[in-house]
């Protein structure tokens, strides 16, 4: 993997994600959301769906593991962040009826690795 800096290897393992995801048979319905709520934080890198299946995807890209790797990266307060951002998407979009999971993928150097049901 050649030099990136943080924001294209976040776009890079983004793109390497979802494509994993759509070749798990997952379509991809969001990228990037970010809340209408000014007092929210942050984005949801990933919205996938399976059947009756919201999956809310973090996505960590590291160019190495050292220190955990990706998936060390979602702690609580990252994972607080990303329930309350899931909350505000389902509400825009009024599926707060379906199953709703959270997953994690870490790519650390090339080696993708994705956690089901992570948190």
């Amino acid at each position: 993997m050649q030099d990136l800096s943080n924001r294209a290897l976040g776009q890079w393992g983004e793109s390497r994600a979802a494509a994993h995801l759509r070749f798990l048979g997952y379509g991809i319905i969001d990228r990037n959301w970010r809340p209408p709520e000014r007092e929210l934080r942050g984005d949801l890198d990933l919205v996938a769906r399976l059947d009756d299946l919201i999956v809310f995807c973090e996505v960590k890209a590291r160019r190495n593991s050292r220190f955990g790797g990706g998936a060390a990266a979602v702690d609580r307060n990252k994972q607080e962040q990303v329930r309350r951002l899931a909350e505000s998407w389902l509400r825009q979009h009024d599926l707060a009826h379906l199953d709703v999971r959270f997953d994690v993928i870490a790519i650390d150097g090339v080696t993708l690795t994705h956690h089901p049901a992570s948190f």
